[in-house]
């Protein structure tokens, strides 16, 4: 049974005004999502019921008593102490591919810089701006193109590593220029199934993937099996003179690897959002100022999928892309609602339902959802429970937190 230091909080929100703290600049498409009559959303606010932030550090940050949910306009949550929110019962969503196609868009750029020598040319012709004469010029740029000559991606085959929402428009991307596309994904969900196109060759481990691609582009969360996924070994697996490609998360990969496998040539290039002092200075290193996400499309995006996602939950109680809570979602017909979460253990949710017939409050509808040792759950009722009611819930043992929404 975990601690609970929010000690049973119980909120009564129905028609109150929720106050959203936001971090960062975030784009005012998402702020504007937020109605003024029943928002209050502001840098400063005190006693917030939810945040909104992009890379802002939470970990360090004291935690409101009053906090119930935190939306990260982005993928990523490392800046978010995840699972102590889990322990307060505060809710983390994050924005899964609002941004893909700003990241798609990047690699194709990636893919087309790693097989040309694009840079490296138009840092040549800048280095002739002492010839006046265009004649000479030109004559110059003859001579000496065959230095920046390349390859084409037609026809070649890129290996993509992770095919959720980034993943799998990068594989559909891929095909359409051209290129032979081959896709790992143990975890495929579903909808990202949908999403593939027929023509991405499935293949069964990590080390097929390798061995048949002249490009790999990885699009992988941060976990424990992900750690450290190119390393050494893996590496040495892959095509001698493949192109490696990370525009996920540093993490993926080991550097001290890649810079072998580059000096060794098993690499050709390493193009990556997320550079270190170790890469500098290397021809065959294209390194971004993590700029994947970094465009006005995306920006937009993802706040106004993260506002949406705060005002579902916090009018509502309804979670759609949490990192920590279960996707739970249930219309409203009227009558009262409300949500707890608690410790994924038996005869809570029993417990609860004794408390609302032992005062005779009759349950209209109702969902229960759990995702590792968090339980969610969502009650309709058609008479309006007191604090007496929503004091015993949170009462019950392994009950994290209850609002009446």
């Amino acid at each position: 049974m975990r601690e609970n230091p929010v000690n049973h909080q119980v909120e009564k929100e129905k028609n109150k005004v929720f106050r959203v703290r936001t971090y960062n600049r975030i784009s005012e498409q998402g702020l504007g999502r937020f109605p003024a009559d029943r928002y209050q959303v502001l840098p400063d606010i005190e006693n917030p019921d939810a945040c909104i932030l992009r890379s802002h550090k939470l970990h360090n940050e004291p935690v409101p008593d009053s906090l119930v949910a935190v939306a990260r306009a982005g993928a990523g949550v490392n800046n978010i102490p995840v699972e102590a929110y889990s322990h307060r019962g505060i809710v983390v969503f994050n924005t899964p591919g609002a941004n893909a196609n700003a990241v798609k868009e990047l690699v194709a750029a990636a893919l087309l810089l790693s097989s040309r020598n694009i840079v490296g040319g138009m840092n040549f012709v800048q280095q002739l701006k002492d010839i006046d004469d265009p004649a000479e010029m030109a004559r110059r740029l003859e001579r000496e193109k065959k230095q920046f000559s390349g390859s084409e991606i037609a026809g070649k085959t890129l290996g993509v590593i992770g095919l959720g929402a980034i993943g799998s428009m990068v594989a559909n991307m891929a095909l359409e220029l051209g290129m032979q596309v081959a896709g790992y994904d143990p975890a495929i969900s579903v909808d990202a199934a949908w999403r593939l196109s027929h023509r991405v060759a499935k293949v069964e481990s990590l080390e097929a993937l390798l061995a048949i691609s002249d490009f790999v582009s990885l699009h992988v969360p941060v976990v424990e099996k992900t750690r450290h996924l190119l390393n050494a070994d893996t590496i040495s697996r892959m095509k001698p003179g493949a192109k490696l490609l990370n525009f996920a998360r540093e993490e993926i990969v080991d550097v001290d690897a890649v810079i072998a496998a580059l000096e060794s040539k098993q690499l050709a290039a390493y193009a990556t959002d997320f550079p270190i002092p170790a890469l500098l200075g290397r021809k065959n290193a294209l390194l971004l100022p993590h700029i994947g996400a970094s465009t006005a499309e995306a920006e937009e995006n993802c706040s106004v999928m993260a506002a949406d996602q705060l005002m579902d939950f916090l009018e509502h109680g309804n979670i759609r892309n949490s990192v920590n809570f279960p996707a739970t979602h249930m219309s409203r017909n009227g009558g009262y609602r409300i949500t707890f979460c608690n410790d994924n253990v038996p005869r809570v949710l029993g417990t609860v339902l004794s408390v609302l017939a032992d005062h005779n409050i009759n349950v209209s509808d109702m969902v229960n959802k759990s995702r590792g040792d968090i339980a969610y759950n969502i009650i309709d009722v058609e008479n309006e429970p007191g604090q007496e009611i929503l004091g015993a819930i949170a009462g019950a043992d392994g009950v994290i937190r209850v609002r009446m929404v």
